[in-house]
């Protein structure tokens, strides 16, 4: 199936699993498939309270091959402390709330994710086209979360799971003398058919439904964690910095 390859990378990332509007807001390991789903709807223009609109991403399978973990950091963080209660954070009923609203506010530092979008070409084309000029700029997360470039490393491809697997340049550090394979981790929704991978299942709550402020919605969806062998030529050599091999492979693609 084709579709499109995504680079999530930038000094900051959250990916919001269970927390909306709590005091500690979380961030999963990976990013979501709410997020993701959200931010193609966001460039396509379409509003939260389109729930019909979401249907249309429910064709596509992510593959999601971890580059760089990132580094967990926790933000304390402060809204409208020492301020009249009229310029204090408001609530949901249109009061406000009189006082300093306190968060802890997690964060991967310094990840990166590759991400293979696999899905019907007339949706992953009009996603491409739209994260190359989005109506509503993407983010990794949270609006203050803005992605490096090049974000969109092919906006078609004809299998990009063998892309991740073959040809998108790793963002790691390798030691002198590289091994002929890496070993990286990748997250599927569907068990790999590669042999000699480890595999672990586990169930997540992120499949929007619905992103209505008024009713959010999410269901459940199993994902395969596996260990799996890319070249090692793919770190690349010492003396080509990794911006530059990004880009270069940006820029190798062919028309569709």
């Amino acid at each position: 199936m084709s579709g499109l390859v995504l680079r999530l990378a930038g000094p900051l990332q959250s990916w919001g699993e269970r927390s909306a509007f709590s005091p500690a807001r979380d961030t999963a390991p990976f990013p979501t498939r709410s997020a993701l789903t959200g931010l193609f709807a966001a460039a396509e223009g379409i509003s939260r309270d389109d729930a019909d609109a979401l249907d249309r991403y429910r064709t596509l399978r992510f593959i999601v091959r971890v580059d760089r973990p990132g580094t967990p950091l926790v933000d304390y963080h402060t809204v409208g402390g020492g301020l009249p209660k009229a310029r204090t954070a408001a609530t949901s009923g249109g009061s406000h709330k009189g006082a300093a609203v306190i968060t802890r506010r997690h964060y991967l530092a310094d990840a990166v994710f590759v991400v293979a979008v696999c899905g019907p070409p007339e949706i992953t084309t009009s996603i491409a086209r739209a994260l190359r000029h989005p109506h509503w700029a993407p983010y990794l997360g949270r609006r203050s979360c803005v992605p490096d470039e090049p974000f969109v490393l092919r906006s078609h491809a004809d299998d990009p799971e063998a892309e991740l697997l073959t040809r998108v340049p790793v963002s790691r550090t390798v030691p002198r003398g590289t091994a002929a394979t890496l070993t990286v981790p990748f997250l599927r929704e569907e068990p790999p058919s590669v042999q000699g991978t480890r595999i672990g299942a586990l169930d997540v709550y992120d499949m929007p439904l619905s992103f209505s402020p008024r009713g959010r919605a999410h269901s459940r969806r199993t994902l395969y964690r596996t260990l799996e062998e890319i070249p090692g030529a793919l770190a690349g050599p010492k003396d080509i910095p990794m911006m530059q091999r990004l880009i270069d492979y940006a820029r190798t693609e062919e028309p569709a």
